[in-house]
């Protein structure tokens, strides 16, 4: 009977140690496509390029209301060799760029140790918090006017204005990582003598990071997004003045250059922040 029990258990422990390989075994592939999803994403693609061909040849709008997809690409090509406005199309990605990821380096290394310690420590939260809160539903415009009056038409308003809207989707990113971690871990590492700093450092940081890596995706989605609206108000360079200046002379073949770079530009920051995620948060999905 003994034996009998013993084999049970081995066999119970051997179907859990299988079960849990296969569960680690899928979550990498998850971050892998299959040939039938790149399929599906070129059909997709594709299908909305042949749909906007018909449409500009059966001339259901003016061309001044939609182009056509051969004149965006000559006036791509005219943007890329001559510029526009005098001014070259890398000068117009290297200011909106300027101002992207200097708003953001700064709302990641202020917000990250900010909401960590929220999460951590509620005298932290309760100093912070609140303020973030206020701020965070008003949309950016609203006190963009307000920053240009105090730090002036040049970058360093359009800055700040990035700064505070990327730092509110990290903060709060950071927050709930630290709220949602495992209290077991913590309190084995206290039960065996770890002081407070070494609980933070080797236990909360390390599991809060797949969800800052998150946060700080989130943050820059919001930041690009206000980039161009903050480019359309007391600018003179950038992808965004560049497609609010389109507009005003009815320029719409040069508004699609300037949205589908956005777009192709917006991908490509992305791909790269899920690839360091990939690189640095080796063990996400396997504790």
């Amino acid at each position: 009977m003994a034996l009998d029990n013993k084999k049970e258990i081995n066999k119970d422990q051997s179907s859990s140690n299988h079960s849990s390989t296969q569960n680690i075994s899928r979550e990498p592939a998850k971050n892998k496509k299959t040939k039938t999803e790149r399929a599906l994403t070129f059909l997709t693609w594709t299908s909305i390029f042949l749909i906007w061909y018909v449409i500009t040849k059966l001339g259901i709008f003016t061309p001044t209301l939609l182009p056509g997809p051969a004149r965006v690409w000559r006036a791509f090509l005219r943007i890329l060799a001559e510029g526009y406005n005098g001014v070259s199309l890398w000068l117009h990605l290297g200011a909106s760029f300027k101002r992207l990821f200097v708003a953001l380096f700064f709302a990641i290394f202020t917000a990250v140790p900010l909401g960590l310690l929220s999460g951590y420590l509620d005298k932290v939260e309760a100093v912070i918090d609140s303020v973030v809160e206020f701020y965070r539903p008003l949309p950016p415009l609203a006190y963009y006017t307000l920053l240009v009056l105090w730090f002036g038409i040049d970058d360093t308003s359009k800055q700040i204005l990035l700064f505070l809207a990327a730092f509110a989707p990290i903060y709060i990113a950071c927050v709930s990582a630290v709220r949602k971690l495992n209290q077991d871990f913590v309190l084995s590492a206290r039960s065996l003598g770890a002081a407070q700093k070494d609980v933070f450092f080797k236990i909360v940081l390390p599991a809060s990071l797949p969800e800052i890596f998150t946060g700080i995706r989130t943050a820059f989605g919001v930041a690009y997004t206000t980039l161009v609206s903050s480019e359309m108000v007391a600018a003179t360079s950038g992808i965004g003045w560049m497609v609010l200046d389109a507009s005003n002379f009815l320029k719409s073949d040069v508004i699609f250059v300037g949205i589908i770079i956005m777009g192709i530009t917006g991908v490509i920051i992305d791909a790269g922040l899920r690839f360091l995620e990939r690189k640095i948060i080796f063990w996400k999905g396997h504790v």
